[in-house]
């Protein structure tokens, strides 16, 4: 990732709104959410989903799929991990890290 596109990833999620939905879509999993059931758990209008889903999906953090006449939106794991990569690619001071990860990883 290069740093503009990190910072419109951390804009997207500089939002609460945007971030509770795309934690939602992250437990969610490979399924992913349609907008209405993800409207419905976070309790907003799905006028306000579908744009905080937009600016996710502009960021590159949620894919969209159409499923008939829903879109199942899902979080981008491998976008996400870049983004996770990004931050802490110089992390300890250049040394290795003894950080291990406590469950599965996406």
């Amino acid at each position: 990732m290069d740093d503009e596109q990190v910072v419109r990833a951390l804009g997207a999620l500089a939002q609460a709104h945007r971030l509770r939905a795309f934690r939602a879509l992250v437990v969610a999993g490979p399924e992913g959410l349609s907008a209405g059931t993800l409207s419905e758990q976070l309790g907003l209008a799905p006028a306000a989903m579908s744009f905080h889903l937009k600016e996710l999906l502009n960021a590159g953090l949620v894919t969209q799929t159409r499923d008939g006449r829903h879109l199942i939106y899902r979080a981008a794991f491998d976008r996400m991990n870049a983004l996770l990569g990004f931050l802490t690619t110089n992390c300890c001071g250049g040394q290795p890290c003894d950080l291990k990860p406590t469950g599965p990883c996406c």
